[in-house]
C-alpha cells in the first residue's frame, strides 16, 4: 500500500530562500528514489513568511523509511537545522478513497 506524505517546513524569514535552494535539490534526488511515486514542492504565503509543503507517494512505508535514512535526507537536514522556525511536520497519512490520475 502506497504511503502518502505531507511534510511542511517553516524557515526563519531570512533564511526563506536559502530553505527553499536546500529543498528544490531534494525534490530532484529523491524523485530518483526507488519506490518514489512522487515528490511536490508547494509554497504557501504566509504572513509570518513563505511556508514550504510537500506531498510524497512512496510505493510503501518502507521506500518512505529509506528516503529518510538517505545520506541525501541526512545532508539536508543538517543543512537547514538552524534555519528553520520550527522542527518540520510530517503527517503520514494513509488513502481511503483516492482519484486515479488523469
Amino acid at each position: 500500500m502506497n504511503a502518502h506524505i505531507i511534510a511542511t517546513i517553516t524557515p526563519k524569514p531570512e533564511h526563506a530562500t536559502d530553505v527553499e535552494k536546500q529543498v528544490r535539490r531534494m525534490v530532484d534526488v529523491t524523485r530518483k528514489e526507488p519506490g518514489n511515486h512522487r515528490y511536490d514542492l508547494f509554497r504557501e504565503t504566509s504572513p509570518s513568511g513563505p511556508v514550504l509543503h510537500l506531498y510524497e507517494i512512496y510505493e510503501d512505508r518502507n521506500a518512505f523509511d529509506s528516503h529518510l535514512a538517505s545520506e541525501h535526507f541526512q545532508a539536508f537536514r543538517s543543512a537547514v537545522a538552524d534555519w528553520l522556525a520550527e522542527p518540520p511536520q510530517v503527517r503520514v497519512l494513509e488513502a481511503l478513497d483516492v482519484a486515479p490520475e488523469r
